[in-house]
Protein backbone atom coordinates (compact mmCIF):
# COMPACT_ATOMS: atom_id res chain seq x y z
CA UNK A 1 0.00 0.00 0.00
CA UNK A 2 1.23 3.37 -1.15
CA UNK A 3 1.63 5.98 1.66
CA UNK A 4 2.08 9.36 1.86
CA UNK A 5 3.11 11.83 4.60
CA UNK A 6 2.57 14.58 6.12
CA UNK A 7 5.66 17.08 5.59
CA UNK A 8 7.81 17.90 8.68
CA UNK A 9 7.33 21.41 8.64
CA UNK A 10 3.44 21.17 9.01
CA UNK A 11 3.80 18.15 11.22
CA UNK A 12 5.81 20.22 13.45
CA UNK A 13 3.21 22.87 13.61
CA UNK A 14 -0.05 20.72 14.30
CA UNK A 15 -1.09 21.36 17.30
CA UNK A 16 -0.75 25.08 16.36
CA UNK A 17 -3.64 24.69 13.69
CA UNK A 18 -7.31 25.29 14.19
CA UNK A 19 -7.96 22.94 11.34
CA UNK A 20 -6.25 18.54 10.54
CA UNK A 21 -3.87 18.87 7.28
CA UNK A 22 -4.97 16.49 5.41
CA UNK A 23 -4.22 14.51 1.94
CA UNK A 24 -6.62 15.06 -1.12
CA UNK A 25 -5.90 13.36 -4.22
CA UNK A 26 -7.60 14.39 -7.82
CA UNK A 27 -7.83 12.63 -10.84
CA UNK A 28 -9.13 13.71 -14.53
CA UNK A 29 -9.34 12.09 -18.04
CA UNK A 30 -10.96 12.63 -21.35
CA UNK A 31 -11.47 16.16 -20.77
CA UNK A 32 -9.86 17.13 -24.95
CA UNK A 33 -11.44 16.53 -27.99
CA UNK A 34 -9.83 16.09 -31.43
CA UNK A 35 -10.72 19.79 -32.21
CA UNK A 36 -8.60 20.80 -29.61
CA UNK A 37 -8.08 20.86 -25.34
CA UNK A 38 -5.55 18.59 -23.26
CA UNK A 39 -5.64 17.08 -19.97
CA UNK A 40 -2.17 18.28 -18.82
CA UNK A 41 -3.19 22.01 -19.76
CA UNK A 42 -6.18 21.51 -17.40
CA UNK A 43 -4.38 19.73 -14.79
CA UNK A 44 -1.95 23.30 -14.99
CA UNK A 45 -4.44 25.18 -14.62
CA UNK A 46 -5.70 23.15 -11.67
CA UNK A 47 -2.16 23.62 -9.61
CA UNK A 48 -2.32 27.10 -9.96
CA UNK A 49 -5.62 27.55 -8.52
CA UNK A 50 -4.78 25.52 -5.96
CA UNK A 51 -1.66 27.86 -4.79
CA UNK A 52 -5.00 29.71 -3.33
CA UNK A 53 -5.30 27.33 -1.09
CA UNK A 54 -1.42 27.34 0.20
CA UNK A 55 -1.75 23.47 -0.13
CA UNK A 56 1.72 21.63 -0.31
CA UNK A 57 2.03 18.70 -3.28
CA UNK A 58 3.36 15.59 -2.13
CA UNK A 59 4.14 14.52 -5.16
CA UNK A 60 4.93 16.01 -8.88
CA UNK A 61 1.37 15.68 -10.31
CA UNK A 62 1.49 12.12 -12.48
CA UNK A 63 0.78 12.09 -15.77
CA UNK A 64 -0.06 8.12 -16.17
CA UNK A 65 -1.13 6.93 -20.09
CA UNK A 66 -3.52 4.15 -19.91
CA UNK A 67 -4.14 1.18 -22.62
CA UNK A 68 -3.44 2.63 -26.32
CA UNK A 69 -5.64 0.12 -28.02
CA UNK A 70 -9.03 1.49 -26.29
CA UNK A 71 -11.02 2.16 -29.64
CA UNK A 72 -12.87 5.30 -27.97
CA UNK A 73 -9.34 7.04 -26.99
CA UNK A 74 -8.66 10.91 -28.10
CA UNK A 75 -4.93 10.80 -28.60
CA UNK A 76 -2.32 9.51 -26.23
CA UNK A 77 -5.54 8.54 -23.79
CA UNK A 78 -3.55 10.32 -20.69
CA UNK A 79 -5.40 10.36 -17.18
CA UNK A 80 -3.68 13.03 -14.66
CA UNK A 81 -3.23 13.06 -10.72
CA UNK A 82 -2.67 15.95 -8.05
CA UNK A 83 -1.72 14.88 -4.91
CA UNK A 84 -1.07 17.59 -1.93
CA UNK A 85 -1.96 18.36 1.83
CA UNK A 86 -4.42 20.61 2.61
CA UNK A 87 -6.27 22.22 5.52
CA UNK A 88 -9.95 20.31 6.04
CA UNK A 89 -11.86 24.18 6.52
CA UNK A 90 -11.22 24.19 2.89
CA UNK A 91 -12.17 21.29 1.53
CA UNK A 92 -15.48 22.43 -0.46
CA UNK A 93 -13.91 25.25 -1.14
CA UNK A 94 -11.42 23.47 -2.95
CA UNK A 95 -13.74 20.35 -4.65
CA UNK A 96 -16.13 23.35 -5.72
CA UNK A 97 -13.46 25.84 -7.39
CA UNK A 98 -11.55 22.89 -9.07
CA UNK A 99 -14.72 21.46 -10.73
CA UNK A 100 -15.68 24.88 -12.12
CA UNK A 101 -12.79 25.19 -14.01
CA UNK A 102 -12.62 21.63 -14.42
CA UNK A 103 -16.14 22.12 -16.40
CA UNK A 104 -14.51 25.05 -18.36
CA UNK A 105 -11.73 23.65 -19.39
CA UNK A 106 -13.47 20.34 -20.49
CA UNK A 107 -14.58 19.59 -24.44
CA UNK A 108 -18.33 18.82 -22.66
CA UNK A 109 -20.34 19.47 -26.14
CA UNK A 110 -17.56 17.40 -28.53
CA UNK A 111 -18.73 13.92 -29.62
CA UNK A 112 -16.89 11.53 -28.44
CA UNK A 113 -15.74 13.32 -25.08
CA UNK A 114 -16.55 12.13 -21.63
CA UNK A 115 -14.66 14.10 -18.66
CA UNK A 116 -14.53 13.07 -15.47
CA UNK A 117 -13.07 14.17 -12.40
CA UNK A 118 -12.18 11.72 -8.98
CA UNK A 119 -11.73 13.41 -5.51
CA UNK A 120 -10.05 10.72 -2.88
CA UNK A 121 -8.90 11.96 0.82
CA UNK A 122 -6.67 9.55 2.10
CA UNK A 123 -3.84 9.31 3.60
CA UNK A 124 -3.04 5.99 1.54
CA UNK A 125 -3.89 4.43 -1.77
CA UNK A 126 -5.54 1.01 -1.30
CA UNK A 127 -4.06 -2.31 -3.65
CA UNK A 128 -7.01 -2.59 -5.00
CA UNK A 129 -7.23 0.88 -6.55
CA UNK A 130 -3.81 0.34 -7.62
CA UNK A 131 -4.29 -3.10 -9.12
CA UNK A 132 -7.61 -1.28 -10.78
CA UNK A 133 -5.03 1.19 -12.34
CA UNK A 134 -2.55 -1.36 -13.47
CA UNK A 135 -5.69 -3.26 -15.13
CA UNK A 136 -6.67 0.16 -17.25
CA UNK A 137 -3.36 0.03 -18.83
CA UNK A 138 -3.11 -3.10 -20.23
CA UNK A 139 -7.00 -4.01 -21.04
CA UNK A 140 -10.55 -2.74 -21.44
CA UNK A 141 -12.07 -1.75 -18.04
CA UNK A 142 -15.46 -1.19 -17.39
CA UNK A 143 -17.50 1.85 -15.87
CA UNK A 144 -19.11 -0.75 -13.38
CA UNK A 145 -15.77 -1.70 -12.12
CA UNK A 146 -14.90 2.14 -11.85
CA UNK A 147 -18.38 2.83 -10.19
CA UNK A 148 -18.28 -0.22 -7.64
CA UNK A 149 -14.44 1.22 -6.41
CA UNK A 150 -15.73 4.77 -6.22
CA UNK A 151 -18.57 3.54 -3.94
CA UNK A 152 -16.48 1.16 -2.02
CA UNK A 153 -13.72 3.88 -1.08
CA UNK A 154 -16.22 6.43 -0.45
CA UNK A 155 -14.45 8.77 -3.40
CA UNK A 156 -15.99 11.98 -4.98
CA UNK A 157 -16.67 11.35 -8.74
CA UNK A 158 -18.52 13.59 -11.64
CA UNK A 159 -18.59 13.22 -15.01
CA UNK A 160 -20.22 14.36 -18.24
CA UNK A 161 -21.61 12.76 -21.17
CA UNK A 162 -21.51 8.60 -21.03
CA UNK A 163 -19.20 9.02 -17.95
CA UNK A 164 -16.52 7.08 -19.42
CA UNK A 165 -13.82 9.54 -17.95
CA UNK A 166 -14.28 8.23 -14.30
CA UNK A 167 -12.39 5.16 -15.26
CA UNK A 168 -9.12 6.95 -15.94
CA UNK A 169 -9.42 9.28 -13.11
CA UNK A 170 -9.68 6.53 -10.93
CA UNK A 171 -7.02 4.81 -12.50
CA UNK A 172 -4.43 7.88 -12.29
CA UNK A 173 -5.22 7.75 -8.30
CA UNK A 174 -4.57 4.51 -8.29
CA UNK A 175 -1.43 4.47 -10.48
CA UNK A 176 1.68 5.19 -7.27
CA UNK A 177 4.63 4.91 -9.92
CA UNK A 178 6.43 2.82 -7.06
CA UNK A 179 8.71 1.15 -9.58
CA UNK A 180 9.75 2.52 -13.05
CA UNK A 181 8.88 6.03 -14.11
CA UNK A 182 10.27 8.53 -16.29
CA UNK A 183 9.27 12.54 -16.38
CA UNK A 184 8.10 15.12 -18.85
CA UNK A 185 8.29 18.90 -18.66
CA UNK A 186 5.41 20.30 -20.58
CA UNK A 187 5.46 23.71 -22.30
CA UNK A 188 1.81 25.63 -22.99
CA UNK A 189 1.35 28.39 -25.74
CA UNK A 190 -0.75 31.17 -24.94
CA UNK A 191 -4.05 31.17 -25.89
CA UNK A 192 -3.55 33.27 -29.53
CA UNK A 193 -0.78 30.72 -30.74
CA UNK A 194 -3.59 27.53 -30.50
CA UNK A 195 -3.86 25.72 -33.87
CA UNK A 196 -1.49 27.38 -35.77
CA UNK A 197 2.28 26.07 -36.37
CA UNK A 198 5.07 25.66 -33.54
CA UNK A 199 7.37 28.14 -34.04
CA UNK A 200 10.59 26.63 -32.24
CA UNK A 201 14.26 26.60 -32.99
CA UNK A 202 14.84 23.27 -34.44
CA UNK A 203 18.68 23.40 -34.49
CA UNK A 204 18.36 24.16 -30.45
CA UNK A 205 16.07 20.96 -30.05
CA UNK A 206 19.21 18.94 -32.15
CA UNK A 207 21.80 20.08 -30.27
CA UNK A 208 19.58 19.50 -26.74
CA UNK A 209 18.97 16.41 -27.72
CA UNK A 210 22.67 15.65 -27.99
CA UNK A 211 23.52 17.29 -24.87
CA UNK A 212 21.49 15.32 -22.70
CA UNK A 213 21.52 11.98 -24.31
CA UNK A 214 20.73 8.97 -22.54
CA UNK A 215 18.45 10.87 -20.21
CA UNK A 216 16.36 12.67 -22.45
CA UNK A 217 14.56 10.66 -25.03
CA UNK A 218 12.67 10.67 -28.69
CA UNK A 219 13.56 14.31 -28.84
CA UNK A 220 13.99 13.79 -32.79
CA UNK A 221 14.03 11.18 -35.22
CA UNK A 222 17.33 11.25 -36.79
CA UNK A 223 16.44 8.95 -40.00
CA UNK A 224 13.97 11.80 -41.20
CA UNK A 225 15.79 14.61 -39.60
CA UNK A 226 12.50 16.04 -37.78
CA UNK A 227 11.71 17.15 -34.33
CA UNK A 228 9.04 14.84 -32.54
CA UNK A 229 8.49 17.04 -29.28
CA UNK A 230 6.18 19.52 -30.69
CA UNK A 231 2.17 18.30 -31.32
CA UNK A 232 1.01 19.34 -34.74
CA UNK A 233 -2.78 19.36 -33.50
CA UNK A 234 -4.40 22.29 -32.42
CA UNK A 235 -4.04 21.88 -28.25
CA UNK A 236 -1.99 23.97 -26.19
CA UNK A 237 1.10 22.06 -25.73
CA UNK A 238 3.95 24.31 -27.68
CA UNK A 239 6.15 20.85 -26.21
CA UNK A 240 7.25 18.49 -24.27
CA UNK A 241 10.69 17.09 -22.84
CA UNK A 242 10.82 13.52 -21.61
CA UNK A 243 13.42 12.02 -19.61
CA UNK A 244 14.82 10.19 -16.38
CA UNK A 245 14.79 13.14 -14.14
CA UNK A 246 13.33 16.34 -12.83
CA UNK A 247 16.23 18.32 -13.25
CA UNK A 248 17.18 16.78 -16.67
CA UNK A 249 14.08 18.14 -18.62
CA UNK A 250 14.52 21.60 -16.85
CA UNK A 251 18.26 21.49 -18.04
CA UNK A 252 16.87 20.42 -21.59
CA UNK A 253 13.76 22.76 -22.04
CA UNK A 254 16.44 25.69 -20.92
CA UNK A 255 18.93 24.47 -23.75
CA UNK A 256 15.36 24.84 -26.23
CA UNK A 257 14.63 28.82 -28.00
CA UNK A 258 11.10 28.91 -28.46
CA UNK A 259 9.99 31.07 -31.05
CA UNK A 260 6.98 32.24 -29.63
CA UNK A 261 5.52 33.27 -26.17
CA UNK A 262 5.23 30.00 -23.64
CA UNK A 263 2.59 30.57 -21.53
CA UNK A 264 3.30 28.23 -18.73
CA UNK A 265 5.53 24.94 -17.87
CA UNK A 266 4.91 21.57 -15.78
CA UNK A 267 6.99 18.78 -14.95
CA UNK A 268 5.33 15.67 -14.74
CA UNK A 269 5.97 12.17 -13.54
CA UNK A 270 4.93 9.30 -15.69
CA UNK A 271 5.14 5.79 -16.61
CA UNK A 272 5.49 7.08 -20.67
CA UNK A 273 8.60 4.91 -21.83
CA UNK A 274 8.48 2.24 -19.45
CA UNK A 275 6.36 -0.38 -21.42
CA UNK A 276 3.37 -0.54 -18.54
CA UNK A 277 0.80 -1.55 -21.48
CA UNK A 278 2.75 -4.22 -22.11
CA UNK A 279 1.67 -7.91 -20.28
CA UNK A 280 3.59 -11.33 -21.41
CA UNK A 281 0.91 -13.93 -21.93
CA UNK A 282 1.53 -17.81 -21.78
CA UNK A 283 0.44 -18.94 -25.05
CA UNK A 284 -0.82 -17.35 -28.41
CA UNK A 285 -4.55 -18.77 -27.42
CA UNK A 286 -4.52 -16.55 -24.63
CA UNK A 287 -4.59 -12.95 -27.08
CA UNK A 288 -7.33 -10.81 -26.65
CA UNK A 289 -8.15 -7.96 -28.86
CA UNK A 290 -7.24 -4.08 -27.37
CA UNK A 291 -4.70 -5.43 -25.39
CA UNK A 292 -0.79 -5.14 -25.49
CA UNK A 293 1.20 -7.87 -24.77
CA UNK A 294 4.35 -9.59 -25.45
CA UNK A 295 4.26 -13.23 -27.01
CA UNK A 296 6.86 -15.81 -27.79
CA UNK A 297 6.31 -17.86 -30.72
CA UNK A 298 7.98 -19.85 -33.85
CA UNK A 299 7.45 -18.10 -37.42
CA UNK A 300 5.35 -20.36 -39.59
CA UNK A 301 5.01 -18.22 -42.82
CA UNK A 302 7.77 -16.23 -44.40
CA UNK A 303 7.25 -12.74 -44.40
CA UNK A 304 5.35 -11.03 -47.24
CA UNK A 305 4.32 -7.07 -48.25
CA UNK A 306 0.98 -5.73 -48.56
CA UNK A 307 -0.31 -2.75 -49.87
CA UNK A 308 1.34 0.27 -48.20
CA UNK A 309 4.53 -1.84 -47.78
CA UNK A 310 3.57 -3.23 -44.80
CA UNK A 311 5.30 -6.58 -43.74
CA UNK A 312 3.34 -9.31 -42.62
CA UNK A 313 4.14 -12.79 -41.28
CA UNK A 314 2.87 -15.49 -39.34
CA UNK A 315 3.84 -17.29 -35.69
CA UNK A 316 2.49 -20.22 -33.67
CA UNK A 317 3.69 -21.73 -30.46
CA UNK A 318 1.23 -24.84 -31.06
CA UNK A 319 -2.03 -23.28 -29.14
CA UNK A 320 -2.47 -21.11 -32.10
CA UNK A 321 -1.34 -19.23 -35.26
CA UNK A 322 -2.15 -15.14 -35.78
CA UNK A 323 -0.07 -12.49 -38.14
CA UNK A 324 2.39 -9.91 -36.91
CA UNK A 325 2.40 -6.25 -38.70
CA UNK A 326 5.39 -4.02 -39.13
CA UNK A 327 4.00 -1.21 -40.91
CA UNK A 328 5.67 1.31 -42.89
CA UNK A 329 6.28 3.61 -40.69
CA UNK A 330 8.21 1.63 -38.37
CA UNK A 331 10.95 1.90 -39.81
CA UNK A 332 14.24 -0.18 -38.73
CA UNK A 333 11.40 -2.49 -37.55
CA UNK A 334 10.10 -3.29 -40.71
CA UNK A 335 13.40 -4.56 -42.41
CA UNK A 336 14.09 -6.73 -39.58
CA UNK A 337 10.24 -8.42 -39.75
CA UNK A 338 11.48 -8.33 -43.78
CA UNK A 339 14.74 -10.67 -42.90
CA UNK A 340 12.75 -13.42 -40.25
CA UNK A 341 12.17 -16.50 -41.80
CA UNK A 342 10.40 -20.09 -41.08
CA UNK A 343 11.73 -21.63 -37.61
CA UNK A 344 13.15 -18.95 -36.52
CA UNK A 345 12.32 -17.69 -32.87
CA UNK A 346 10.79 -14.65 -32.03
CA UNK A 347 9.15 -12.82 -28.96
CA UNK A 348 6.85 -10.16 -30.39
CA UNK A 349 5.62 -6.69 -28.29
CA UNK A 350 2.64 -4.81 -29.48
CA UNK A 351 -1.11 -4.33 -29.92
CA UNK A 352 -3.56 -7.09 -30.33
CA UNK A 353 -6.14 -5.86 -32.98
CA UNK A 354 -9.62 -8.12 -33.63
CA UNK A 355 -10.34 -10.87 -36.53
CA UNK A 356 -12.11 -9.13 -39.50
CA UNK A 357 -13.70 -11.05 -41.71
CA UNK A 358 -10.52 -10.00 -44.18
CA UNK A 359 -8.20 -10.83 -41.46
CA UNK A 360 -7.56 -12.98 -38.69
CA UNK A 361 -5.97 -11.71 -35.32
CA UNK A 362 -3.23 -9.80 -36.01
CA UNK A 363 -0.35 -8.29 -33.63
CA UNK A 364 0.87 -4.96 -34.10
CA UNK A 365 4.49 -4.50 -33.57
CA UNK A 366 6.26 -2.44 -31.48
CA UNK A 367 9.53 -4.81 -31.09
CA UNK A 368 10.76 -7.87 -32.04
CA UNK A 369 12.97 -9.86 -30.08
CA UNK A 370 14.82 -12.01 -32.07
CA UNK A 371 15.40 -15.32 -29.79
CA UNK A 372 17.18 -18.02 -32.42
CA UNK A 373 17.74 -17.86 -36.23
CA UNK A 374 17.03 -21.40 -38.41
CA UNK A 375 19.62 -22.07 -40.55
CA UNK A 376 18.85 -21.84 -44.32
CA UNK A 377 20.00 -23.88 -47.20
CA UNK A 378 19.89 -23.89 -50.27
CA UNK A 379 19.60 -26.68 -52.83
CA UNK A 380 21.33 -25.99 -56.43
CA UNK A 381 22.51 -28.34 -59.14
CA UNK A 382 26.33 -29.80 -59.03
CA UNK A 383 29.31 -28.81 -61.05
CA UNK A 384 30.23 -30.61 -63.43
CA UNK A 385 33.01 -33.40 -63.19
CA UNK A 386 34.89 -32.52 -66.33
CA UNK A 387 34.95 -28.69 -66.40
CA UNK A 388 33.11 -26.88 -63.82
CA UNK A 389 30.20 -25.55 -65.31
CA UNK A 390 27.10 -25.54 -63.42
CA UNK A 391 25.54 -28.19 -64.75
CA UNK A 392 21.60 -28.69 -66.23
CA UNK A 393 18.96 -30.80 -64.93
CA UNK A 394 17.14 -33.02 -67.46
CA UNK A 395 14.38 -33.54 -65.53
CA UNK A 396 13.04 -35.51 -62.63
CA UNK A 397 15.48 -38.69 -61.86
CA UNK A 398 17.07 -38.33 -65.35
CA UNK A 399 20.70 -36.77 -63.84
CA UNK A 400 22.39 -33.68 -65.69
CA UNK A 401 24.12 -32.38 -68.96
CA UNK A 402 27.05 -29.56 -68.93
CA UNK A 403 25.88 -27.16 -71.50
CA UNK A 404 29.60 -26.19 -71.86
CA UNK A 405 31.36 -30.27 -72.53
CA UNK A 406 28.44 -32.12 -72.91
CA UNK A 407 29.10 -34.13 -70.51
CA UNK A 408 26.09 -36.23 -68.56
CA UNK A 409 25.71 -37.40 -65.36
CA UNK A 410 22.77 -39.38 -64.12
CA UNK A 411 24.28 -40.66 -60.46
CA UNK A 412 24.91 -36.91 -59.17
CA UNK A 413 22.58 -35.25 -56.45
CA UNK A 414 21.67 -31.74 -55.86
CA UNK A 415 24.02 -30.15 -53.61
CA UNK A 416 22.90 -28.09 -50.72
CA UNK A 417 25.27 -24.91 -49.48
CA UNK A 418 23.94 -22.90 -46.17
CA UNK A 419 22.72 -19.51 -46.87
CA UNK A 420 24.21 -16.35 -44.35
CA UNK A 421 21.99 -14.83 -42.44
CA UNK A 422 22.56 -10.78 -42.30
CA UNK A 423 19.78 -10.46 -39.37
CA UNK A 424 21.25 -10.99 -35.82
CA UNK A 425 19.53 -12.05 -32.17
CA UNK A 426 18.63 -8.95 -30.08
CA UNK A 427 16.06 -6.61 -29.84
CA UNK A 428 15.02 -4.60 -32.04
CA UNK A 429 12.26 -1.30 -31.52
CA UNK A 430 9.98 0.43 -33.76
CA UNK A 431 11.26 3.63 -35.27
CA UNK A 432 11.51 6.81 -33.01
CA UNK A 433 8.44 8.45 -35.22
CA UNK A 434 6.30 5.58 -34.80
CA UNK A 435 6.68 4.65 -30.54
CA UNK A 436 3.78 4.65 -28.63
CA UNK A 437 3.69 6.90 -25.40
CA UNK A 438 4.32 4.04 -23.51
CA UNK A 439 6.92 2.26 -25.48
CA UNK A 440 10.47 1.79 -23.61
CA UNK A 441 12.96 3.04 -26.18
CA UNK A 442 16.36 1.38 -26.42
CA UNK A 443 18.02 4.10 -24.39
CA UNK A 444 16.51 3.78 -21.57
CA UNK A 445 17.12 -0.09 -21.17
CA UNK A 446 19.55 -0.02 -18.05
CA UNK A 447 18.02 3.32 -16.18
CA UNK A 448 15.08 1.74 -15.28
CA UNK A 449 13.93 2.64 -11.58
CA UNK A 450 13.05 0.07 -8.80
CA UNK A 451 11.57 2.63 -6.68
CA UNK A 452 10.21 6.16 -6.12
CA UNK A 453 11.75 8.43 -3.02
CA UNK A 454 9.86 12.34 -3.73
CA UNK A 455 12.08 13.82 -1.10
CA UNK A 456 11.35 17.25 -2.88
CA UNK A 457 9.21 18.64 -5.75
CA UNK A 458 10.40 21.91 -6.62
CA UNK A 459 11.35 24.14 -9.55
CA UNK A 460 8.47 21.89 -11.49
CA UNK A 461 5.83 24.77 -12.31
CA UNK A 462 6.74 28.16 -14.28
CA UNK A 463 3.83 29.53 -11.87
CA UNK A 464 3.70 27.93 -8.64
Amino acid sequence: MAKYFLPAQIISNQAQLLTIPQIMHIGIDDTDSIKGGCTTYLAAILIEELKRFNVHFIDYPLLVRLNPNVPWKTRGNGALCLRFNYNSEFEKDIKKTLTQRWEEHSAIDQKGTAPGIVFFNSPTIPPELTVFSKKTQTTIVTQKEALRLIKKFDADAQSFNTGRGIIGALAAIGETLQGDHTYELIAYRIKENWGTKRNVDKTTIFEMDKITAPYTFNNVDKDKNRVIITPRGPDPILFGIRGESPKIVHQAYRLIKSLECVERWVIFRSNQGTDAHLKPVKTLAKLHPYCSVIAKGTVSQNPRIVPRRHVIFSITDGTAEIDCAAYEPTGTLRKIAWELRTGDTVEVYGAVHKTTPAHRLTLNLEKINVLSLQQQTQKRNPLCLNCGKRLKSMGKHQGFRCEGCGGRFVDLQKQETLLPRTLNQGLYVTSTRSQRHLTKPLSRYGLEKSSAVIERVDCWNANY
